[in-house]
C-alpha cells in the first residue's frame, strides 16, 4: 500500500514560505474573453457574442511563477521576454499583482508579448464553451543580443535564489546556450534546478529533476508506456539519458511515477478523479509545488506528493489556477483515505 507521512507533509507545508525560486522560460498571459450569444450575424455565418467580461490570467511559464507565489508568499522572480506592444505592460502589471518580481525580465521590441486569447460564449440553457483561440507570439529563435541580455540576468539572479525552474513552451527563450548556462550556474552555486519542457528533453542534461508528462516521455524513450514494466523501463531510460538526479513522470488519471538515480521508485496515485473541470496549467502547478518542496528540504517523494495534491486542487477550476498552503492542508484533512488508499 502506498504510504504518506502526514506529519512530514504538514511540516513541509509550513516551510514553503522560506525558499525563493527563479523561473526562467516562456512567459505569457491568457486573455479570457466571455460573452453570451443568441443569434447569428447577417454579415457572415458566425455567432454574435455580447461581451460581458475579460479576465487576464498568467499562463505558460508565468503560471508556474504564479503558483509559486501563491505558495511561498511572493518569493519568486522571473526571467522571460516581453515586447513593445499593448500587452507588454499588462503582462508586467499582472505579475506585480501576483506578487512576482519582474526586475530580471528582458524586453525585445522585435518580438510580440505572448498572449493566448480564448473567446468563450454561452446561451440560455447551455454551459460556457470556448469558440476560438487566438495566439499572439513570436516563435523564432531569440536574437544573439536578446540571448546575451538573458544570460546576463541569469548571472545576477541565480545566486540570489534557492531553486530554478526552466519552463519551456517552445516559444524561443530557452536556447541551448541559455539552458547550459542555467545548469552550469546552478551547479556552481549549489542550486536546485527542475525542468518542465514540452519537447526536446535531450537538451537538458544533469539537472536536479524534470517533470515530463506521459506522451512526452514516450516520445523521448521511443516506446509506449502500457503497464508497470514499461513504466519502470521508461523511468530508467530517462535517468540514464538525462543524467538527472530524479524524474517525475505525470500520468494523468493514473497519478505520477517518481524515479531517483539511487534506485528508489514510487508510484503515486491520483488524488482527485471526480471533480476534474480543466487540466489546463496542471503541469505548471506540479513543477512549482514539487520544486518548492525540494527547496524547502522535503524528500523527493514528499515533494512529488505535494505536487500531486496541488494539481488535484487546480484541476477543479477552469483555466490556469493556483492553490495555497491553507487549501492544501484542507485537502489533506478531508481526503477519504480508503478511496485514495493512503495510510497515514
Amino acid at each position: 500500500m502506498f504510504t504518506v507521512d502526514k506529519e512530514e507533509i504538514i511540516k513541509g507545508l509550513d516551510s514553503l514560505s522560506k525558499p525563493s525560486v527563479l523561473v526562467i522560460g516562456d512567459m505569457a498571459i491568457d486573455e479570457m474573453v466571455y460573452g453570451t450569444t443568441d443569434r447569428m450575424s447577417r454579415e457572415a455565418p458566425v455567432l454574435i457574442l455580447r461581451h460581458y467580461n475579460t479576465k487576464i490570467i498568467l499562463g505558460a511559464a508565468s503560471n508556474a511563477a504564479h503558483n509559486l507565489s501563491a505558495l511561498n508568499g511572493g518569493k519568486v522572480s522571473v526571467i522571460g521576454l516581453y515586447g513593445d506592444d499593448y500587452y507588454a505592460p499588462i503582462l508586467l502589471n499582472t505579475f506585480k499583482e501576483a506578487g512576482i518580481n519582474t526586475e530580471y525580465m528582458v524586453q525585445d521590441k522585435n518580438r510580440a508579448t505572448t498572449v493566448k486569447t480564448r473567446i468563450s460564449g454561452s446561451c440560455s440553457q447551455s454551459v460556457t464553451q470556448q469558440i476560438v483561440r487566438i495566439d499572439r507570439e513570436t516563435i523564432d529563435p531569440i536574437s544573439i543580443e536578446t540571448e546575451n541580455k538573458v544570460l546576463a540576468q541569469m548571472e545576477i539572479a541565480i545566486p540570489k535564489h534557492d531553486a530554478v525552474i526552466l519552463s519551456d513552451y517552445n516559444i524561443g527563450i530557452l536556447t541551448d546556450k541559455v539552458i547550459n548556462k542555467a545548469i552550469e550556474l546552478c551547479k556552481k552555486y549549489n542550486k536546485i534546478i527542475v525542468v518542465d519542457s514540452q519537447k526536446d528533453l535531450n537538451r537538458f542534461n544533469g539537472v536536479t529533476s524534470m517533470t515530463p508528462n506521459q506522451p512526452d516521455t514516450e516520445k523521448y524513450v521511443g516506446f509506449f508506456i502500457k503497464d508497470e514494466q514499461t513504466l519502470k523501463q521508461a523511468g530508467r531510460v530517462m535517468l540514464e539519458k538525462t543524467n538527472a538526479d530524479s524524474v517525475l513522470i505525470t500520468l494523468g488519471g493514473d497519478g505520477m511515477a517518481l524515479f531517483e538515480n539511487n534506485g528508489n521508485y514510487e508510484k503515486i496515485p491520483v488524488f482527485n478523479k471526480t471533480d476534474v473541470f480543466d487540466v489546463t496549467g496542471a503541469g505548471d502547478t506540479v513543477v512549482a509545488a514539487f520544486t518548492l518542496g525540494l527547496a524547502a528540504g522535503m524528500s523527493k517523494k514528499n515533494a512529488a506528493i505535494l505536487g500531486n495534491l496541488a494539481a488535484s486542487i487546480v484541476i477543479r477550476s477552469f483555466g490556469c489556477a493556483v492553490t495555497t498552503v491553507p487549501m492544501l492542508k484542507s485537502v489533506l484533512d478531508k481526503m477519504d483515505m480508503e478511496i485514495f488508499k493512503i495510510k497515514f
